[in-house]
């Protein structure tokens, strides 16, 4: 005889009539103790926790390597992931913790990596979306939100400065755009630029890169060329835009280098550009512009894989070691002497350096160069 059948809620059970009771009243009582109304709430909850029991699946099934280093990129993914998922009010409170300067004009944040400043295609979350609840964390539930005064890239660290009201923004964002706000950012590169200080003068236009995906890149836009020894000079683009970048190696072994990287000119990816196409020492973790025809991860040396302990295949993995390590803003509003903004480097950062052999500057060098 064949084995009855009660559907309760979408779900077929089969079975004998020993003990069928129980389970019935095991499957049913969420669904039978509440009114009609309910209960697509109660299936809703139900099936968040069958997906969330799945992605744990999917968690776990993942293998976890041995070698320690491969384990930080792991831990590394899986966090720039979360950060896309992380509930506003969580980032606002961890944006607090790093929080560098705060005055009644300004609020100084320490920006991770991985987090967008403004929204876009794909993104679920930014530093713009959550300038509200930081606000209200800060000043009180009826607190202004708080306004950008300037942007970073996705991947870049350090400092960030956010202002109070608008027209202390635009105040600030003048400063920026007259350049009377000095920047140094610190960098990681694959090679060791020669010679190890110097300027570079370049203008960069953005242009449209051939290859088996269209996509468009910044790069350089030289005024002259050599041929056959010859400097000509070259038509210049009218899209191109002046471009210049100090530069001055601070640490180096035979493969990389640790520099610090003062931006005179504030245009689009500039220090990736004039690092990668001008020097021929790309960021480390730079993807985008350590090639200008492909979209693919960076290609490093055997010697920088074995110091990381990585292979090429997990090279796609390596985040980008560009830091916004000072900004010193002039004085301004009541505020009568200029404001030295430092930021720590991230822990990622900080243990390249040590696999890569390169040597942390101390106080009294970075004084020597800046005398320099």
């Amino acid at each position: 005889m064949a084995a009855p059948r009660w559907s309760v809620l979408g779900f077929w059970i089969r079975g004998n009539s020993q003990g069928l009771g129980s389970v019935l009243i095991l499957i049913s009582k969420p669904f039978c103790s509440a009114a009609a109304a309910s209960e697509p709430l109660n299936a809703q909850r139900l099936a968040e926790k069958l997906r969330a029991q799945k992605q744990e699946q999917v968690t776990k099934k993942e293998p976890v390597s041995t070698n320690p280093v491969q384990r930080r990129v792991q831990e590394l993914v899986r966090y720039t992931q979360q950060l896309q998922r992380v509930h506003p009010n969580v980032l606002a409170k961890a944006l607090t913790r790093g929080i560098l300067h705060q005055d009644k004009n300004l609020v100084v944040i320490n920006k991770p990596y991985g987090l967008p400043v403004h929204g876009g295609p794909g993104v679920q979350l930014c530093i713009s979306d959550v300038l509200p609840i930081l606000a209200k964390m800060l000043h009180g539930h009826k607190a202004e939100p708080l306004h950008l005064c300037h942007r970073l890239d996705k991947e870049t660290t350090g400092v960030m400065v956010l202002a109070w009201d608008k027209d202390m923004a635009h105040q600030v964002q003048e400063l920026f755009r007259t350049r009377q706000v000095v920047k140094k950012y610190w960098a990681i590169t694959v090679r060791v630029p020669m010679p190890s200080a110097g300027v570079v003068d370049i203008p960069i236009v953005e242009k449209e890169a051939q290859g088996q995906q269209q996509h468009h890149k910044m790069t350089l836009s030289p005024s002259y060329r050599m041929e056959d020894g010859k400097m000509v000079k070259m038509r210049s683009s009218r899209n191109a835009q002046v471009a210049v970048t100090q530069y001055q190696v601070l640490s180096s072994t035979l493969s990389s280098a640790l520099m610090e990287l003062h931006p005179i000119t504030g245009v689009k990816h500039q220090l990736r550009v004039h690092l990668s196409f001008g020097l021929d020492c790309p960021v480390l973790g730079d993807h985008k512009y350590s090639d200008w025809n492909r979209l693919a991860p960076q290609k490093l040396s055997v010697g920088i894989l074995k110091k990381l302990g990585l292979e090429q295949s997990k090279a796609r993995y390596i985040p980008l070691h560009l830091h916004a390590r000072q900004l010193i803003l002039p004085a301004l509003g009541s505020r009568k002497e200029e404001l030295n903004l430092v930021c720590k480097l991230p822990h990622f950062f900080v243990r390249s350096l040590r696999r890569l052999g390169l040597e942390m500057p101390n106080q009294d060098q970075s004084k020597n160069n800046e005398a320099r």
